[in-house]
């Protein structure tokens, strides 16, 4: 119920904002609600609708009669008129006089003015039914134009849902000026489109409508059913539809579209039981941020795969390659568990809390049937070989060759070379971690202090790394021996080739057809 109510702050108006309006202009004039509604107390109502686009309210005077007020569109409500107010005189409605009250509505839809017709008729003694009959030979009694601006954030939000490839589509039931008024306030007609009304909707028959639908960019004066038809000829279209909706028959509109945005203050229980998500602000700036978010988390998401797989193989390659030759393995279990869980973990929920990227809003919508991976399959395998290669490398240089095991026995050189491989495997990892947080730059390109999470998760692995090597304890968990100067060197050379795998040279270069 629509309240005018006086707190701390002022006054507020609570419910429909349109029913709001009149009754602040009312008060304006002198005119209480609650006065009102005693002395002419509501006994029918006949409720507005998007199809009817009116609304009827039957009232009882205080010298008994019974009236009947509708309000709605001017239009609608014209044709339902057969006498007008002048005067305080109730005059035949001509012909003329009905073009010049369509005049001054279209004068004021110019305006960007959301416009009401009112008019009366009086009833007979009060029935306990009353339908639309009572909708008929009503006396106009005038306009009420009233302006329901944009909010300031609309007009960044448009501009940043084109810049991000998303085509916003104006869905009103205002008259066709207005809608065009206001959609070239926020910037929606900037570069032309097609203003199509509800009544130009239906003479078009399906095929028509599907060729034209992608260069619409204003509807006015439809139905929810015209909603519902706009939904299906864009999907027809290979379109990803969201649509908004506040109304009970807005229902299969958002049940069809791929994400059904119900309002969360005016929506209806039946659209918020039919819809995807609720717009708690009914705020369409909401939706767009709620995009950018979306597409942060996405991308996120993706940087968190692409790092474990791209960290992963190589280790069972290394296993598995020097098990099936007979040798002793280049990593202990304990060894592999650590990175697994410690080194790859800590960057890795690090890159889940990355900042986005710049051009996160900047970027057409990706393709839905692009799998998680898109794009940086050729980036895992060189990565995994690298990485092979590299461990494989330090492992043979040092346990078959003897390089930096002068003097030792196997055993202390097989433990020499498995420390190296696992302080090269840690150390790789946490190179190759920088080379994730973006598609198309590579660490070079973005700042290195950006995301404090992944400092500190890299921090803590190379601090724990080297305890792992140094401490006795842990030497003897994990079977490691102390590393020399020229050991680090070696190591951290073949890790830093970690930074030369550049995302933006192998971003969606392909290997085979397929991959």
């Amino acid at each position: 119920m629509r309240r005018l109510i006086k707190n701390e702050d002022g006054w507020n108006v609570t419910g429909d904002p349109t029913e709001g309006a009149l009754i602040v202009a009312a008060r304006k004039l002198g005119f209480a609600q609650e006065e009102l509604e005693r002395l002419y107390p509501r006994i029918a109502e006949i409720p507005f609708s998007s199809e009817r686009k009116r609304m009827t309210t039957v009232h009882k005077t205080p010298q008994g009669e019974v009236y009947a007020y509708v309000k709605g569109a001017p239009e609608v409500i014209l044709e339902r008129c057969s006498r007008i107010l002048e005067g305080g005189v109730e005059r035949r409605l001509t012909a003329e006089k009905k073009r010049a009250v369509l005049k001054i509505n279209e004068e004021f839809a110019e305006d960007a003015l959301r416009v009401l017709g009112m008019a009366y008729r009086r009833l007979d003694a009060p029935k306990k039914r009353y339908t639309e009959k009572i909708e008929s030979d009503l006396v106009f009694v005038g306009l009420m134009g009233m302006i329901d601006p944009p909010r300031e954030e609309v007009k960044d939000a448009i501009r940043l849902c084109k810049k991000a490839g998303i085509k916003p589509v104006m869905i009103t039931g205002d008259h066709k000026l207005t809608a065009v008024a206001v959609a070239r306030e926020i910037g929606m007609l900037e570069n032309g489109g097609l203003v199509l009304t509800g009544e130009e909707l239906d003479r078009l028959s399906d095929e028509e409508f599907e060729k034209i639908v992608e260069d619409v960019k204003v509807y006015a004066r439809v139905s929810p059913e015209h909603k519902l038809r706009i939904v299906k000829a864009l999907k027809k279209k290979g379109h990803i539809v969201a649509m908004t909706g506040d109304g009970v028959n807005d229902a299969p509109a958002l049940k069809n579209a791929d994400i059904g945005i119900a309002m969360g203050i005016t929506g209806t229980d039946v659209t918020k039981e039919a819809s995807d998500m609720i717009l708690m602000d009914d705020n369409f700036a909401t939706i767009v941020n709620a995009v950018k978010h979306g597409r942060i988390i996405y991308d996120n998401i993706r940087k968190f795969a692409f790092f474990l797989l791209r960290c992963n193989f190589d280790e069972l390659a290394v296993i598995a390659t020097f098990a099936i030759l007979g040798m002793p393995l280049p990593l202990t279990a304990p060894m592999i568990l650590w990175i697994n869980l410690v080194t790859d973990g800590g960057p890795a929920t690090a890159l889940s809390m990355d900042p986005p990227m710049e051009d996160v809003m900047a970027r057409p919508p990706r393709d839905p049937k692009q799998g998680i991976l898109y794009g940086r399959i050729l980036q895992i395998i060189i990565s995994f070989i690298s990485q092979y290669l590299g461990t494989t490398f330090v492992f043979l240089l040092v346990y078959k060759y003897g390089f930096f095991a002068w003097g030792l026995s196997e055993t202390e050189r097989l433990m020499k070379a498995q420390t190296m491989c696992f302080v090269q495997a840690t150390l790789r990892e946490l190179v190759v971690v920088w080379n994730c947080r973006s598609e198309t730059k590579s660490a070079f390109k973005l700042s290195w202090t950006s995301n404090k999470f992944l400092l500190v998760a890299e921090a803590v692995s190379i601090l724990s790394s080297i305890l792992i090597v140094y401490v006795p304890i842990l030497r003897m968990m994990f079977g490691t021996t102390p590393l020399g100067i020229y050991e680090w060197l070696l190591v951290g050379s073949i890790a830093s080739l970690g930074f030369l795998w550049m995302p933006e040279y192998l971003y969606e270069k392909r290997v085979f057809k397929w991959v």
